[in-house]
């Protein structure tokens, strides 16, 4: 069952959707585009001439992060199957609807996980950087109507879990790191 403030908040932030053409129109921008253009400006540091080594390291850490972060979300919708919240009339919804459950938000984890891993690796102003336009992904999935508050904070939960499980199992990243970093 959802929380009285769950509903009260994803009403509240989706309210305005399809009432303010330029405000829609940059939210789905927002909504469709914030991850590639995140995976991109992280992917590009690969080739830096500067702290090469640390770039790549970086690279994949966030890959690693991202990809356990969405085998959480795969993991949880065994076993939880939300209704999104446009199909019981709760949101209204400006962008196609989604074939995928609701809970949790893998868009919330994609851009949370790259964050989380920036943070972790100590690259704490890239990662408030880079916080910026998750924040911006995460208010626009509920402002477009597709996912409700609590989706969106169990996504960035579900990256935070990974962060910190990819951080912490060198025997797990550190081979694969070694090799990658390598690769021209």
């Amino acid at each position: 069952m959802l929380s009285d403030i769950d509903l009260f908040l994803t009403r509240h932030i989706n309210s305005p959707a399809g009432h303010h053409p330029v405000v829609d129109k940059l939210t789905i921008v927002a909504t469709e585009f914030t991850v590639p253009i995140m995976v991109l400006a992280v992917a590009t540091r690969w080739w830096s001439r500067i702290e090469r080594e640390e770039e790549r390291i970086l690279a994949v850490e966030a890959g690693l992060t991202f990809l356990t972060g969405l085998l959480i979300n795969q993991a949880i919708l065994l076993f939880v199957s939300r209704i999104r919240p446009y199909e019981l009339g709760i949101t209204h919804l400006i962008v196609l609807p989604s074939a995928d459950p609701s809970f949790p938000s893998d868009h919330a984890s994609a851009s949370v996980a790259i964050v989380a891993a920036m943070w972790l690796n100590h690259h704490a102003r890239r990662a408030i950087l880079f916080a910026i336009p998750a924040a911006l992904l995460i208010v626009s999935r509920v402002y477009v109507g597709t996912h409700y508050v609590s989706d969106v904070i169990g996504g960035a939960g579900t990256a935070i879990v990974a962060a910190m499980l990819v951080r912490t199992t060198d025997a797990i990243r550190a081979p694969i790191t070694a090799k990658l970093i390598r690769f021209p």
